[in-house]
């Protein structure tokens, strides 16, 4: 899927309104610093792998915050290409 986010959480990595694709995980491993569409407190958001502890993955955003652990189960996909 593509879709324009908006927002300045990961200023410097996607600015608010670029386009971006988003692919499901599939087969792909999942690496620290993968940029994931995943599922915070309910709501959908594009953030950054921090860490990977087991199965669960740190995730924050580009501009500091970490916002916690999460599963496999929350991650919906990676994004694979970022439009100016």
């Amino acid at each position: 899927m593509q879709f324009r986010p908006r927002g300045n959480s990961m200023k410097g990595k996607i600015e608010s309104g670029q386009l971006v694709t988003v692919e499901p995980i599939g087969a792909r491993q999942l690496a620290k610093g993968d940029i994931i569409l995943c599922k915070v407190n309910g709501s959908q958001y594009l953030h950054l792998i921090k860490a990977i502890q087991g199965e669960r993955y740190q995730i924050g955003n580009n501009i500091g915050r970490i916002n916690g652990w999460i599963g496999i189960g929350s991650i919906y996909g990676i994004c694979t290409e970022i439009l100016k």
